[in-house]
């Protein structure tokens, strides 16, 4: 993609739509920058010649092109605006995608409702335990277009692969992605508010598959493996025997019997010597392993990588150990779906959930987690929705709420959103005993209480630590 003379808007910018102005700005375009106020970042952008122009409800007429940020909606008076005048939108993975040299790595890619980090990260460390110069980028924090035109000293690209994670966001301003293998985790009911209809949601998901040599689902999950079962190479996993075509488990192992020749498969690693706890990360884990499978990654590399991976913060990761109760940080859990996996991990329960729940229906995750609740704690601003639902399908578990101050969200200290999570620790501490799991999984997002979703995690780590 020759870049140098265009006229290039971005429209937001956050992390990655200031990574994507500096590249196109390096690359010799020009640059016109827009969002709703004047971020921090604009400063040095337009010290290197880029022009700022506030807030912009229709695109200027010597506009070649249109980056977005993944936040802002199709139907944004300025994106809208674009569209009807005919000139193209895209996001920053997708100018990361045409950026790329002749010489450029693979991509393996990565989407779902959930588990789409875990499974990235599990994906790198497979990645760099063969001895690939590996990196994940995308939806999980480093930007794309700083990743694709990174070289050394040389002049050669840093990396020769790239494990991605997408979101449904970015896959919507994506049109020509051509990974060399693709995964589709899961699709269960999230971001209709942005898309418009989960079918819109289900499709922009879809599209990490179009072009993708290998496309990957859990057969567990019937929209993702109805996405992928049309494909030229479909290949799933599954927590049972696994079929000719699948990687699942047997005899207590991760098998392969998709990518070899053997035809009983091959085994890949053990399940105890994978250490992050849940089913649903035995899921993540077999699909992190199909994708470097599919480039042809050695069995044993992928074990050596999934047996010394250790998760990452504020995804089903035990904070400490109190008077013979286990507190588990899930707040990652931000949707009903996450949260079910990680409820499905433990055997009896003291639940702490509530937050904004965005419209997403909770009435089929309590009644699936009933039978393992020894209790429930409820904050934020749907909690009363949460008391609701567990009335109906759970009427004799014992239920707290704690009043959030969902107004009071940050004094820039962070005060009464930790008083508010010292007081929610405190009562599921009372609530459970010896032999308990106290497990953080909102099911919700945090904004209303939190500044994220990792704020709220280290305000229970907090919390925790405070009830010695």
């Amino acid at each position: 993609m020759q870049v140098r003379g265009r006229t290039v808007l971005v429209a937001g910018l956050g992390v990655s739509g200031a990574a994507a102005a500096r590249v196109l700005l390096d690359r010799g375009a020009r640059i016109l920058l827009t969002d709703a106020a004047e971020p921090p970042a604009v400063a040095a952008l337009v010290a290197d010649g880029a022009q700022w122009l506030g807030r912009l409800d229709t695109v200027p007429g010597d506009v070649d092109l249109v980056v977005t940020s993944p936040g802002w909606r199709p139907d944004a008076p300025l994106l809208a605006d674009a569209a009807r005048s005919g000139i193209e939108v895209i996001g920053e993975p997708e100018l990361a995608w045409r950026l790329r040299g002749a010489d450029a790595a693979p991509w393996l890619a990565i989407t779902g409702t959930n588990g789409k980090t875990t499974t990235v990260t599990m994906l790198e460390a497979i990645l760099l335990a063969a001895g690939r110069r590996a990196v994940a980028a995308g939806n999980v924090g480093r930007p794309l277009v700083e990743v694709v035109t990174a070289v050394g000293e040389d002049g050669a690209p840093l990396h020769d692969v790239v494990a991605v994670e997408l979101s449904s966001f970015q896959l919507h301003w994506s049109s020509s992605l051509a990974p060399a293998a693709a995964a589709v985790l899961n699709v269960a009911d999230d971001h209709t508010d942005w898309h418009g209809s989960f079918e819109a949601y289900r499709d922009a998901k879809a599209r990490i598959l179009r072009r993708a040599p290998v496309a990957v689902a859990d057969a567990g999950d019937p929209v993702a493996a109805a996405l992928v079962a049309a494909h030229p190479r479909p290949v799933t996993v599954t927590l049972g025997e696994p079929a000719p075509g699948q990687l699942g488990l047997r005899s207590g192992a991760l098998v392969d019997r998709a990518f070899t020749d053997d035809a009983s498969g091959v085994v890949l690693l053990e399940l105890g010597q994978l250490q992050v706890p849940g089913p649903h990360n035995v899921v993540n884990a077999l699909a992190a392993a199909a994708l470097a499978r599919a480039i042809g990654v050695p069995a044993e590399a992928v074990g050596r990588g999934l047996a010394g991976f250790r998760g990452g913060a504020h995804r089903n990761v035990r904070v400490a150990t109190v008077d013979g109760v286990d507190f588990v940080d899930d707040s990652k859990a931000t949707n009903p779906h996450a949260a079910g996996a990680s409820l499905a991990a433990y055997p009896r329960v003291v639940w702490i959930a509530g937050g904004l729940l965005k419209g997403a229906d909770v009435d089929p995750l309590v009644a699936a987690a009933a039978p393992r609740l020894a209790g429930v704690v409820l904050l934020g601003r749907d909690r009363a929705v949460i008391a609701d639902s567990l009335a109906r399908h759970a009427p004799t578990v014992p239920v707290v709420t704690v009043v959030s101050g969902d107004d009071e969200r940050m004094d820039g200290t962070g005060t009464a959103a930790q008083d508010v999570m010292t007081q929610v620790v405190a009562a599921a501490a009372r609530l459970a005993r010896p032999g308990d799991t106290v497990l953080l999984a909102p099911a919700a997002a945090s904004m209303d209480v939190f500044r994220d979703y990792g704020h709220r995690g280290r305000a229970f780590a907090d919390a925790v630590a405070a009830l010695g």
